[in-house]
């Protein structure tokens, strides 16, 4: 699953960039920046009078998009950068002089840079699982979080590291990975996310180690989203939206696992029985059979659009 030599694949980007509904001179704000796939479809899309704005919570990742833009040599619309986390997308488009916003994307995956262990490339927070990269998890920089990874796993009870497990991940094993990473770090400590990749591999049953996906992606999904409080700030962005958004604007959002998308669809239809949003798709929009074949990763994501009324 390392593939930090990737150029990441934007995820329904045909479907994301029509689904918006675009005017010409539209304000659009991507909150979820990343490599610059939506960002930059949605660019070709706007003409010259529109505005976009990009938000991400990795300084590296805004300051390559920003380089990239900046070195092409076609004019576009009006481009603005900013860095934060997407919960606070209210205050930040305030800061970017964006009173409202006739378009908001956030693409919640993950893009194949921060996989690999390349610290240009924004790597060395230990979400690889083969990466000798110390065990930060964090989105931005791990200074400013109340804690990371490494104190979930070196200090945390054995049965609070069980109910991240099984709460974030919906990982089967919870209780057997737990147990194994407290008797490990008695011994010695995880320092690096391959040991702890290595003690959840041998946590879980020998025939369940051999599956499509690495045996420990529940466990890396649950550390990650505990650490960088997702969900939370998934409701507080998607609350945040519906304000900012103009009447008629719209709200796209792409997931990739269940806690994620189970959390937008009943938000976005708590919000349409209130009288706020329309939804546009009752149904997610899944990926086609030929972007599943060019692009593996594609294969779990669901796309959710909705209206301002």
């Amino acid at each position: 699953m390392d593939e930090g030599n990737k150029r990441h694949t934007p995820v329904l980007l045909r479907e994301t960039v029509e689904g918006l509904a675009l005017a010409p001179d539209a304000t659009v704000i991507d909150a979820t920046l990343g490599s610059g796939g939506h960002f930059s479809a949605i660019l070709v899309k706007l003409g010259l009078h529109g505005t976009v704005l990009g938000v991400d919570a990795d300084p590296i990742a805004v300051a390559r998009v920003a380089q990239e833009i900046a070195q092409k040599d076609t004019q576009y619309a009006r481009v603005l950068f900013a860095t934060g986390n997407f919960r606070n997308i209210s205050e930040i488009a305030k800061t970017q002089g964006l009173a409202k916003a006739d378009a908001i994307v956030a693409d919640l995956g993950w893009r194949s840079e921060q996989f690999g262990s390349s610290r240009e490339l924004g790597g060395g927070k230990g979400f690889s699982f083969s990466a000798d990269e110390p065990l930060r998890m964090t989105f931005g920089d791990p200074a400013t979080y109340p804690f990371t990874a490494a104190d979930i796993v070196h200090s945390w009870r054995e049965e609070d590291i069980a109910a991240v497990l099984k709460g974030y991940g919906e990982e089967r094993f919870a209780r057997r990975i737990a147990h194994a990473i407290v008797a490990r770090r008695e011994t010695k400590p995880i320092e690096t996310s391959a040991e702890l990749a290595g003690v959840v591999e041998q946590a879980i049953p020998s025939k369940y180690r051999r599956g499509r996906i690495h045996p420990a992606t529940k466990t890396f999904q649950a550390l990650r989203i505990a650490v960088n409080d997702e969900l939370d700030a998934l409701r507080e962005f998607i609350t945040a939206s519906c304000a900012l958004l103009s009447p008629g604007g719209r709200l796209a959002i792409i997931t990739f696992h269940s806690l994620e998308d189970r959390l937008v669809k009943q938000a976005l239809r708590a919000l349409e029985e209130a009288g706020s949003m329309r939804r546009i798709t009752k149904k997610p929009i899944t990926p086609t059979a030929e972007e599943t074949k060019t692009n593996p990763r594609a294969r779990s994501a669901k796309l959710r659009i909705a209206e301002k009324i």
